[in-house]
């Protein structure tokens, strides 16, 4: 399937960003939509039904937050939010929202690209197995086989508790997208409590430990820093440098 297979929508009010980024998506072959207010960007979405909205938060006559309230009412389009704002608040709050991916300004091409093709794949892979669970997941070296509950690295097996291949399989799902530390408490354990968050680090620190990962490694899964986690998906190796 070719990129320009994917219609993508700019949602940015700095013309010169908003110019920038969709020079480079049409060199990539993408179609390209472009809006510069809140309301003119939901008109966009409406009409013309994207495949992906890149989205600013610091709109002119919105919040940005609104068109993701507003789009998640009804679609699971996939939504990459590019913001100046950069607090651990902000992030969060998109992606509990519903955004897929957070990146803060400034930006680099080549990473922005990288993000695109992941949370592309991300979201059709999971439209596609979203009804019938099962199958494998691979990755580098890295293979889930869901219908097993198994877990390979290479050719060995790694012994994970129950709820260590729960949190794998969640991330392995939905590769390529932040998943908060409340999306990934809520679908694991089904609640939150004060050590919810510490519980889950010290769970993911047992697989990453028994996968062979040495700390600060970015291979397989990457921690965004007071936000969540995202496991890596295809093309992305190529942008672990940016992360």
């Amino acid at each position: 399937m070719g990129n320009n297979k994917f219609k993508i929508l700019i949602v940015e009010d700095e013309a010169n960003i908003r110019s920038f980024i969709k020079a480079n998506l049409e060199t990539s072959d993408y179609q390209v939509l472009c809006a510069e207010t809140c309301a003119l960007g939901m008109m966009m979405y409406a009409s013309h039904h994207p495949d992906l909205i890149i989205l600013d938060l610091g709109l002119p006559d919105r919040d940005g937050i609104s068109l993701i309230q507003e789009v998640r009412k009804t679609d699971t389009v996939p939504i990459i939010v590019l913001s100046a704002r950069s607090s651990e608040r902000d992030k969060v709050e998109a992606l509990d929202l519903g955004a897929n991916d957070y990146i803060t300004k400034p930006f680099g091409t080549e990473e922005l690209l990288a993000r695109i093709r992941a949370v592309l794949r991300s979201h059709r892979y999971s439209e596609e197995n979203e009804s019938t669970p099962g199958g494998k997941f691979r990755f580098q070296d890295l293979l889930i086989d869901y219908d097993t509950r198994r877990v390979f690295v290479g050719k060995e097996e790694i012994d994970l508790t129950q709820t260590e291949y729960n949190i794998m399989a969640f991330l392995s799902i939905h590769a390529g997208k932040v998943l908060t530390y409340t999306a990934i408490i809520h679908t694991v354990w089904g609640y939150s409590d004060y050590g919810s968050v510490k519980k889950l680090q010290v769970n993911m620190k047992n697989i990453r430990k028994k996968m062979g990962v040495t700390p600060g490694e970015k291979r397989y899964i990457i921690n965004e820093l007071g936000v969540g986690y995202r496991m890596l998906a295809e093309d992305e190796i190529a942008a672990d440098s940016f992360l």
